[in-house]
């Protein structure tokens, strides 16, 4: 695979060893108890995990995309959860302070957040709000020298654990789209108020949960960009996201496959391993087509993206048919183990839970393939 490096290669055998000695032997205990494994994430902070792409002059450990992809895909292999935390915290948490932030703005939150110090939140989501990001409630009248926001976000990943928050609001609200800005809220700021945890059926070591300002009052200087630069944040940071979330799913279907031909070649009908009916050998042929194909698409976007040229096509894509072969993969490892894939005994009836909600968070699968749609018949007028 031409992406691929040796340094490629030590990145993923790294991740891998650690993933399986920290966190695949507790991954089945964080879902029943939906508990965020914080000794484990202190842990990766100092391995560098919370600032994958972030410069090291603001104490990140620099990778490529392609390195990003591996390390999301590794620790969602082990837990989804936490995989989720990662790409999230990254992506769309840390990548527009990189990207938009003043030199002020990346020094004062940058490196705690690349250290795993400080956790990131992406607030978009309200209870009114999911696709059209144009439709935002969300509110920052200017006071003087602060905003007073006003701000319901639901479904926050991240959303219990986040320090650091990258608030959707409408600082011109006549203005559609374009009165749309991004305002970093702090946990602990007077009137920040964080909701109860959302009772998820997959993903559960993740901290979902909603965030509320309430007359808010929060500095100029937090504002990202400018006024109005909200949509075009926006999506930079989800052509980014959609990638970690395509590594995400490809991490799922990864162990979802594992453990089918695993289970398959152990489980024995009709005097042999099930491993040997062609019935099973069909599914198994299936499982790892797709998730080749899935790896391929994901790495090829992160390969774009590390060219300097657009990917938002490519992210779509890859985000896309990651999420939808998760969820076949799944399904298939769960059908293989027959009655048992359908207790939480084994862990294809996790892994089936987990990776549903990849098709429709970071933009669903109907949004992406408008954004393919548009993008082709674009190439071919």
């Amino acid at each position: 695979m031409s992406f691929l490096t040796t340094k490629h290669t030590l990145v993923r055998r790294s991740v891998r060893a650690f993933c399986e000695r920290e966190l695949q032997p507790i991954a089945k205990e964080l879902d029943i108890e939906a508990r965020f494994p914080w000794d484990v994430v202190e842990k990766m902070g100092k391995l560098g995990y919370f600032g994958i792409q972030v410069p090291a002059a603001l104490s990140g450990a620099a990778m490529d995309s392609v390195s990003y992809c591996i390390v999301i895909e590794e620790i969602s292999r082990a837990c989804a959860g936490l995989g989720l935390c990662v790409t999230v915290h990254n992506s769309v948490g840390v990548y527009p302070l990189v990207a938009f932030g003043t030199e002020e703005q990346k020094q004062k939150w940058v490196p705690p957040l690349a250290k795993g110090e400080r956790i990131g939140a992406f607030c978009l989501t309200e209870p009114n709000v999911g696709s059209d990001a144009s439709a935002v409630e969300s509110t920052a009248i200017r006071d003087g020298d602060h905003y007073i926001v006003n701000a319901n976000k639901v479904l926050v990943t991240n959303g219990a654990v986040a320090d650091t928050c990258l608030m959707f609001v409408k600082t011109d609200p006549a203005a559609g789209h374009r009165g749309l800005s991004v305002i970093v809220a702090e946990r602990g700021m007077q009137g920040f108020i964080i909701g109860d945890l959302e009772d998820l059926s997959g993903n559960r070591a993740n901290a979902v949960s909603s965030i509320r300002l309430t007359d808010c009052r929060i500095p100029v200087s937090h504002l990202l960009g400018k006024e109005g630069m909200g949509m075009k944040i926006g999506l930079a940071a989800l052509d980014t996201g959609r990638i970690g979330i395509a590594a995400q799913a490809l991490g799922i279907a990864q162990a979802a496959m594992e453990e089918g031909i695993r289970y398959a070649q152990q489980r024995r009908q009709f005097g042999v391993p099930i491993s040997r009916h062609q019935a099973v050998q069909m599914m198994i042929a299936d499982m790892a087509t797709k998730v080749d194909a899935a790896r391929l698409l994901v790495y090829r976007a992160a390969a774009q993206r590390d060219s300097g040229g657009p990917f938002s096509k490519e992210s779509a894509m890859a985000k896309l048919f990651a999420s939808e072969i998760a969820s076949e993969v799944a399904d298939m490892a769960v059908q293989i183990h027959g009655g048992y894939g359908y207790t939480k005994g084994y862990p294809v009836e996790r892994y089936y839970r987990d990776a549903r909600i990849t098709r429709i968070y970071e933009g669903t699968a109907e949004i992406h393939r408008i954004v393919i749609a548009r993008s082709v018949l674009e190439e071919y007028k």
